[in-house]
């Protein structure tokens, strides 16, 4: 079966585009820890490798590593390959990321295509657990709540449970089915609706990270316990509803060097249950050149374009420096 990426255009998702720049935005905020080139960056390249290439031309980035688990199309990911540092690992993360050195600091995107589950923690647990001071990581995973399942699956779980078909319970089992114990205790079918299963996979995920560095701190000295920030928090929806969240990890004596990151600054940040929401207004070049014309600005409100709701002008204010800019090029 074809990776999802014969499917989506990940180069091409507005949100996931802007989301992407936001993030290179405050890796370049880390130079206070050391020079941000001389990071290594980890991450799923997928055959666009679009964060890769962004974080090399803006970031000037050189040790890069992709993790590729689609073994099967090796030749296309390698012709795909945009430059030459971008080395190849074929395999699955939860296979690779335990045989990497950790030595070195990195930015790390676990950018998933599905919702949370056990193995997806257990990266997690094997990042928090090695990755040196100055680290950052970033999880994605799919927080879209599951669909009303088929005839065939409303019958089975009848079958199973003796009771009537109920779509909050059966919701609930699949995530204890992906989760199992990590699973909040008291969580019922009704969180896990709408925007609820993201909120639910955020806090699943910070109580992993607090967890694995509360194993990994545990022997060590107070000056060389690790410390996790998170700064982000996003959703958007290019299609699924995506969740992304992630943070840095430091040491306790190294609080001055964060502050000095001054990632506070950056409107997007995010330190705690808020989230930071991604919408991209549909807008075309001749508009956004005219909403650009205009910006920045104190308030949308004194930005205009013939046509243009002023909800979809907020939305562009909001995110216009990270926006994406698509252009068709025909030949003849």
């Amino acid at each position: 079966m074809a990776g999802s990426y014969r499917a989506i255009n990940y180069a091409l998702r507005p949100a996931k585009a802007i989301e992407r720049r936001m993030l290179c935005a405050a890796f370049e905020r880390l130079y206070p820890f050391q020079r941000i080139e001389t990071y290594r960056y980890v991450g799923f390249g997928s055959i666009y490798f679009s964060d890769f290439q962004l974080l090399h031309r803006e970031l000037g980035i050189t040790n890069m590593l992709s993790i590729e688990k689609d073994v099967s199309a090796k030749a296309c990911f390698k012709f795909n390959r945009p430059y030459k540092c971008i080395r190849m690992k074929f395999a699955t993360s939860t296979e690779v990321l335990p045989t990497l050195s950790w030595k070195r600091r990195t930015i790390l995107w676990l950018d998933y295509d599905d919702p949370l589950n056990v193995n997806i923690l257990g990266d997690v647990a094997t990042v928090c657990l090695r990755a040196t001071s100055g680290s950052v990581v970033v999880i994605s995973v799919n927080a879209q709540p599951d669909a009303e399942p088929s005839k065939e699956d409303r019958d089975l779980y009848q079958e199973e449970t003796g009771k009537p078909f109920d779509l909050g319970d059966y919701r609930l089992r699949i995530a204890k089915e992906r989760i199992g114990e990590k699973l909040p205790v008291g969580t019922s079918g009704a969180d896990l609706r709408g925007q609820g299963l993201a909120r639910v996979f955020r806090d699943v995920i910070d109580s992993a990270i607090a967890e694995q560095l509360s194993i990994r701190n545990a022997m060590l000295p107070v000056g060389k316990k690790i410390h996790y920030r998170q700064l982000f928090h996003f959703r958007y929806k290019d299609g699924a509803q995506m969740l992304t969240v992630g943070g840095i990890l430091y040491r306790a004596t190294e609080e001055k060097v964060v502050a000095a990151c001054d990632f506070d600054t950056l409107p997007f940040i995010r330190v705690g249950a808020e989230h930071c929401s991604i919408k991209a207004p549909c807008l075309t070049t001749k508009e956004i050149r005219h909403l650009n014309s205009q910006l920045p600005a104190r308030s949308f409100l004194r930005v205009r374009v013939p046509g243009v709701p002023d909800a979809d002008v907020k939305r562009y204010v909001e995110v216009y420096r990270y926006f994406p800019t698509f252009n068709e090029v025909l030949f003849t």
